[in-house]
């Protein structure tokens, strides 16, 4: 059987209660370029990019929870931001609605960007996510509540976290850029007069990583 590259494709039409879906053949899209032999040992020289699920505006920060004594071996989320959900797509199942709201709690209208964006798992597998519109790094814990692990750096409310990445020793480092704010630059909940790269310890402490970058996006 060929090796199968899962990814999610993000398309242009987003309908609130997802649509049947065919969870068992899924078509194929692109291929991959190869330019080291050695992406062979990464990615199988037969794998195909396959379309697990549609019907998003965009989608961002997958991130793969596995899960013990299940036949698949686990499940992927990813963050539907203009609808301010944190989708949930498994093996045979398809796609569902794993959190929402998922980046911005409150009740007047946030812009067009107001959910989460980059995810990422903990040591010991909770969720760990950027929120646009809560502008804030958040832990969605194993009993289903959420903690804020920062919000602030020297008291002033971040711009809209993007992405981020988690060290082994429990770090979060995460970029700052102003996408998610609804008037962008210009905005004038904006607390902060640059879009920082920061270092989140686990003890608390945020510390700028980088102010020089203007709009800091992925990291890994």
């Amino acid at each position: 059987m060929k090796s199968q590259l899962l990814t999610v494709l993000s398309v242009t039409i987003f309908s609130a209660v997802l649509p049947a879906q065919n969870t068992t053949n899924f078509p194929t899209i692109g291929h991959v370029d190869r330019f080291d032999p050695s992406v062979d040992q990464l990615i199988a020289p037969d794998a195909t990019i396959d379309v697990l699920c549609g019907g998003f505006e965009w989608a961002e920060g997958p991130v793969w929870v596995p899960q013990a004594n299940h036949p698949f071996g686990g499940y992927v989320l990813f963050s539907d931001i203009p609808h301010n959900a944190v989708m949930k797509w498994q093996e045979g199942q398809g796609a569902s609605i794993f959190l929402q709201p998922a980046g911005f709690t409150g009740v007047l209208p946030y812009g067009k960007e107001p959910g989460s964006n980059g995810l990422a798992l903990d040591a010991v597998g909770q969720l760990v996510s950027c929120e646009h519109g809560d502008r804030r790094i958040s832990l969605l814990t194993k009993g289903g509540g959420k903690l804020t692990l920062a919000d602030r750096w020297e008291g002033k409310r971040f711009n809209s976290p993007n992405d981020l990445a988690i060290r082994a020793n429990g770090d979060i480092f995460f970029t700052d850029p102003i996408y998610g704010l609804p008037g962008h630059a210009e905005d004038p909940r904006r607390e902060i007069d640059f879009c920082g790269v920061y270092r989140l310890q686990p003890d608390g402490t945020v510390t700028v990583q980088s102010r020089e970058i203007s709009r800091p996006n992925g990291i890994g």
